[in-house]
């Protein structure tokens, strides 16, 4: 079995013990960290080899930032998204080959800042790891893309209330470029195995949005064919948001049976 994790830990310096505790109880075979908010060469890449996981980072000062954790072998596949670029560059994805699959960690644009450039932004992300993920299947690659996807898929993935209609997270556009994934052929985690049912992986800190459960479900885990014929289990960690000081987002873990063979 292999255990894959996304988790937006919103700065990694003010969540490093958790994100310690978090591997030496659930070890998982891949984290995928999105938001880590500092440049790569201050990632705490020391204390998470003491816990055995090398560090694959793709930092930013102050803001954005992936890194990718693995007790696997593994080999750097990508360092940016393929297709998508802007200036100044903005650190959004990063992707390793390990286990026999290609992991893409990725933190999409938010959406709604910047005005209509910024959810163009956004859109042009999507469309540039739509294609992406076309060429992997193409070249029969098995792969999982997961990581803050800034996407409701549907309205049962939004608490009432918490978003406006005309939010980035839920625009009719937003959600047709999550659909389009879909059709590609992938399969969202979650919901392949809970097609009903409010999931949360996200509560903002304002307006005791946690106290009310107005969560949203962001964070996902997407999988190429062949891997969500071996899907087992993938459920958020939800007690990570009531622990001191937490993350505004939760883990997403994934399990997955061991490739026949």
């Amino acid at each position: 079995m292999m255990k894959f994790v996304t988790w937006n830990v919103n700065s990694i310096r003010q969540r490093l013990d958790h994100v310690l505790d978090y591997l030496a109880r659930e070890q998982p075979d891949v984290l995928a960290l999105q938001e880590i908010k500092c440049a790569t060469e201050i990632f705490p890449a020391d204390a998470f080899r003491a816990a055995g996981y090398d560090s694959i980072v793709v930092g930013q000062k102050s803001y954005n930032g992936v890194a990718i954790l693995t007790r696997l072998p593994h080999e750097v596949t990508h360092t940016a998204l393929p297709g998508w670029e802007t200036d100044p560059p903005q650190a959004r994805y990063v992707e390793i080959r390990a286990g026999g699959l290609v992991f893409g960690n990725l933190y999409l644009p938010n959406g709604n800042s910047g005005g209509s450039a910024g959810y163009d932004s956004k859109l042009a992300f999507m469309e540039a790891l739509a294609l992406h993920a076309h060429a992997m299947l193409a070249a029969g690659q098995d792969f999982v893309l997961l990581g803050d996807y800034n996407v409701c898929p549907t309205d049962e993935d939004c608490a009432p209330g918490a978003l406006a209609p005309d939010d980035a997270l839920v625009r009719p556009a937003s959600r047709a470029a999550f659909r389009r994934l879909l059709w590609l052929g992938l399969t969202d985690a979650l919901r392949a195995l809970h097609p009903v049912g409010r999931f949360y992986t996200f509560w903002d800190y304002q307006a005791a949005a946690w106290q009310r459960d107005s969560g949203l479900r962001i964070d996902h885990a997407l999988l190429s064919p062949r891997v969500a014929e071996r899907l087992l289990t993938a459920l958020p960690a939800r007690d990570e948001r009531g622990k001191a000081q937490p993350s505004d987002h939760v883990p997403l873990a994934v399990t997955v049976a061991d490739a026949a063979g």
